[in-house]
């Protein structure tokens, strides 16, 4: 495959990858810019940028509910992600919760 293909193959990966929220000085899309003009662009590369802009991993292996959810703490990754969230929209948990440990 030809170098300028692959740089058009990973610009547009690029293009499509979303913003970071919580580093906004640090962002994949603008490393995968920067990679698509490296001389050495491999097809490897841009396949595996490719690769983690679909969510194939994820896709191929799939995590059980005993995985999601563990006997110890099982809302904890549920949990995780509403916390992502809301930091994202800029909504923090009240003092109280956090010193009760009350989600």
């Amino acid at each position: 495959m030809s170098a300028s293909a692959l740089r058009q193959r990973l610009s547009k990966t690029a293009s499509s990858w979303p913003v970071d929220p919580f580093r906004p000085h640090l962002q994949l899309k603008n490393f995968l810019e920067s990679l698509a003009s490296h001389p050495n662009l491999t097809p490897r590369a841009v396949e595996a940028s490719e690769v983690l802009s679909r969510n194939a991993i994820q896709q191929k292996y799939s995590l059980s509910k005993k995985m999601m959810q563990p006997a110890s703490m099982p809302h904890h990754y549920e949990r995780l992600v509403e916390g992502f969230t809301k930091s994202a929209q800029g909504i923090g948990r009240p003092r109280w919760k956090i010193f009760f440990g009350i989600w």
